[in-house]
């Protein structure tokens, strides 16, 4: 974790609430290295957006707080950053393309003046210089006549166009992490396959970092070199892309493999599903969250969580199938 470029180290993430304190995100560890994409992948609820949140410090005030661990970028530990400090990092050295653009996006200013504003922020630059670098940006993430679409309102442009203008805004300062939470959500799936395609050559024209979130095993495979499954706030297996997807040792991870629909011979084959849902925040089980879904559960599983231990190589997992402290 040494040379990573972000390294996430027992991150601990709580929300106070109306019924009490609930921990979102559980004593997690995980690094992205320089030029690598790291795939973090989940059930909605798992906890996958609030570690993006938590890097980001945009947990919502004063409701959620980061109580332990340490997100360290370059060596510097943003956890411990002012708000004010924290506002050169944002959009310079970490961009981020948000689940829906169309909330991402200020309905009643232009995309030109929204564009403008990241350079604005973090470059001393000239009025007509950013123009001329919003235009180029605009050209460079797909989006036709750019100099016509600065004028414009989110509200004119597609789905598909108001994405591109996202991934613009998140990468105009050409920041060496691009963190990119569902961008292909609620998008058909040819624009998704663009959007997708779109981000990778950016990301080796710019030699950056990227940590993709997303619910999408497909998608993962196609993009990502190492991944992080993660499931009720806790990592449940991590890895290089090809430890697991040709070992999927967790339970779980299992369950979402087999749930991708497959071409079969036969006409009428089942969809495998994962029985139950993601418990509660407010009503997590003692031991291992997954116990009451998993088909393979055991007394041990029960009383408390399982660590999570290397198996081979960077691939670790949180289960007591594979614990060497309980099968030695």
């Amino acid at each position: 974790m040494s040379d990573a470029l972000l390294s996430v180290k027992n991150l601990i993430t709580e929300f106070d609430t109306d019924e009490g304190r609930v921990r979102a995100v559980d004593d997690i560890s995980f690094s992205v290295q320089p030029g690598e994409t790291l795939g973090i992948v989940g059930e909605s609820g798992c906890g996958k957006s609030v570690t993006a949140l938590s890097i980001m410090r945009l947990l919502p005030q004063p409701m959620g707080q980061i109580v332990g661990g340490e997100i360290r970028l370059d060596g510097q530990d943003l956890s411990k950053l002012k708000l004010s400090e924290m506002e050169k990092i944002r959009g310079n050295k970490i961009g981020m393309v948000f689940q829906e653009p169309m909330t991402a996006l200020n309905p009643v200013h232009t995309i030109g003046r929204q564009l403008s504003e990241v350079l604005y922020l973090h470059k001393d630059i000239s009025k007509d210089q950013a123009l001329r670098e919003c235009v180029e940006m605009l050209d460079k993430v797909g989006i036709p006549s750019p100099d016509v679409r600065m004028g414009e309102y989110p509200h004119q442009l597609s789905g598909g166009m108001r994405q591109r203008v996202v991934i613009a805004m998140a990468l105009a300062c050409q920041p060496s992490l691009l963190i990119a939470d569902e961008p292909t959500t609620a998008l058909d799936v040819t624009i998704q396959a663009q959007i997708l395609e779109l981000i990778k050559d950016l990301q080796n024209d710019m030699g950056m970092s990227v940590m993709l979130i997303t619910h999408d095993l497909g998608v993962i495979a196609e993009t990502s070199d190492a991944v992080v499954v993660m499931y009720a706030g806790k990592v449940a297996e991590q890895g290089s892309v090809y430890e697991i997807f040709d070992n999927p040792s967790h339970p779980y991870t299992r369950g979402l493999l087999e749930s991708i629909p497959k071409l079969e011979t036969v006409p009428k084959s089942e969809l495998s599903t994962i029985e139950g849902m993601v418990p509660g925040l407010l009503d997590l089980p003692v031991g291992c969250r997954f116990e009451n879904r998993c088909p393979l559960r055991k007394e041990s599983c029960k009383t408390a969580p399982p660590p999570i231990e290397v198996i081979a190589g960077s691939h670790q997992v949180s289960c007591y199938e594979w614990s060497k402290t309980v099968n030695e």
